[in-house]
């Protein structure tokens, strides 16, 4: 096992990016390469990130890659608003992942914290 797989964190981000999946397979045509894309390249960018950053040598290398999950995490956050406002997403669903995004966002700023002490 690597060590980023032990990472609460990281198999938060996974179910993330499951979520993700199925939410935006329903999206309307027009939207498989816009909107539907984009969210799930910014939720494989999160558990990536904190893989890849698991790798790096230092801590503070590690912590700039958590940072960019946190980015990637944040995208996710306001094209759900978008796609929520747009129909695509029901309301519930919805409050469901960004409750999720919440959770992790939390999370990450933890890990991130310990990583620059």
């Amino acid at each position: 096992m690597f060590g980023f797989e032990k990472l609460d964190v990281w198999s938060k981000s996974m179910d993330l990016a499951d979520v993700v999946y199925r939410l935006t397979k329903d999206f309307p045509d027009y939207e498989r390469f816009g909107l539907a894309n984009q969210m799930r390249r910014a939720a494989v960018s999160v558990s990536s990130n904190i893989a890849e950053g698991s790798s790096r040598e230092s801590k503070k290398d590690f912590a700039r890659f958590i940072q960019l999950a946190f980015g990637s995490l944040m995208e996710i956050v306001s094209q759900l608003h978008i796609a929520q406002r747009q129909g695509f997403i029901p309301k519930d669903e919805a409050n469901k992942l960004y409750a999720q995004s919440k959770e992790i966002s939390k999370m990450l700023s933890g890990l991130k914290r310990s990583l620059e002490q």
